[in-house]
């Protein structure tokens, strides 16, 4: 068995659902159209995006010699586990974040990766999805899946709940590798079902629209016409891959990662009378860092608002107090999705002028 079969082995035996190696290669085409959608504004606020387009075009600029790439599928398909009882439990999360930060449970399988490599002579790298590598690219040369229309890898085996991780290596890349075939064919379901029009019909998505960027990397108020295609989702959003034939075909079959029933159905108030520090402390180890504390208060008032879920009205009123502009913002809005005009204005004397804005656009009826 040479060294390529071993660490792809290995990455089984860790719990990688598939692996398979692609050549370190970036074809023209693709970074020019990376480059496109970058030069239309779709990657929205993400401005690293732009900054790592030279090391994305040029994998040797991760790991000098990069001849191919061990590509890992990890699923993350969960059976949807019971709320735990109590709390305000409103609110759908995205299937990647039921569980602890996937990057670090991933993280020590890269590692060992790379012991094993060094051990057999290989240089290696790895990155779980936080690196400047087209992981979907490299996924499709491995002939994990093809990118689907959604913009999303999609597995005829694992669906489209799939985490990538990818270890640069250096050894040369044996015979072809001809990429994976479409699969979707004239199915276009997850972009008729996207509740923001985020899909495009060229594969790819304009995150100024789509539900994931804006409750997880968007900073500030959300846009007023998007908010109520947000819906119920709290953080990150999973209806492209839901609807995907592949993904109900494959069903629940996540096998390393395990959901945790507080994440995937967190209490909203544990977003609310906290400090910034607690609320570390409290999700220390999960994707819910990223939007912070006010962020996820935020989304945590967008969905009452669009749910008017009663248990929720205790936060209302609460984010309407809250020390973050943001959240008095969306506390503003939300309750006047509730009708409850005397409640919003008070906050027509708010210090933030975005505040302001929101109670006299609900009060005057164009909010």
């Amino acid at each position: 068995m040479n060294a390529a079969e071993l660490l792809a082995d290995l990455a089984v035996s860790l719990g990688a659902d598939a692996a398979g190696w692609a050549p370190a290669q970036v074809p023209a085409g693709a970074v020019a159209e990376y480059a496109s959608w970058l030069a239309a504004g779709r990657h929205a606020g993400m401005g690293y995006l732009e900054r790592q387009l030279p090391a994305r075009a040029d994998p040797a600029s991760r790991l000098p010699g990069a001849g191919s790439v061990l590509v890992l599928g990890v699923s993350h398909a969960f059976a949807d586990p019971s709320p735990p009882p109590g709390g305000v439990r409103v609110g759908r999360v995205a299937r990647y974040a039921w569980t602890p930060d996937y990057h670090e449970q991933l993280q020590p399988v890269l590692t060992r990766l790379e012991a094993e490599a060094a051990r057999l002579g290989v240089r290696a790298r790895g990155y779980v999805d936080h690196g400047p590598v087209m992981e979907r690219l490299y996924a499709a040369g491995a002939f994990l899946g093809w990118r689907g229309k959604s913009g999303m890898t999609v597995s005829t085996r694992l669906g489209a709940f799939v985490t990538l991780a990818v270890l640069l290596t250096d050894l040369p890349f044996e015979g072809a590798a001809p990429a994976h075939p479409d699969r979707c064919g004239r199915c276009f379901r997850c972009g008729v079902a996207c509740p923001t029009g985020a899909i495009g019909d060229d594969r790819t998505i304009d995150a100024r629209r789509c539900v994931s960027y804006l409750t997880i990397e968007h900073r500030g108020p959300l846009p007023h016409e998007l908010r109520p295609g947000v819906g119920d989702w709290l953080f990150g959003c999973d209806v492209c891959s839901e609807v995907c034939p592949w993904s109900q075909k494959a069903g629940p079959l996540a096998r390393r990662l395990r959901p945790d029933p507080e994440l995937a159905h967190p209490d909203l108030a544990a977003f609310f009378g906290v400090s910034e520090r607690g609320f570390e402390r409290r999700f220390a180890g999960t994707a819910f860092l990223r939007p912070r504390r006010k962020g996820m208060a935020r989304n945590a008032l967008t969905v009452l608002g669009n749910t008017r879920a009663p248990q929720g009205w205790p936060l209302l009123l609460a984010g309407a107090a809250d020390p973050a502009w943001e959240v008095r913002e969306a506390a503003a809005w939300a309750l006047g999705q509730w009708g409850e005009v005397g409640q919003v204005r008070p906050l027509l004397d708010d210090p933030h002028p975005a505040v302001r804005e929101t109670a006299s656009r609900v009060l005057t009826g164009s909010s």
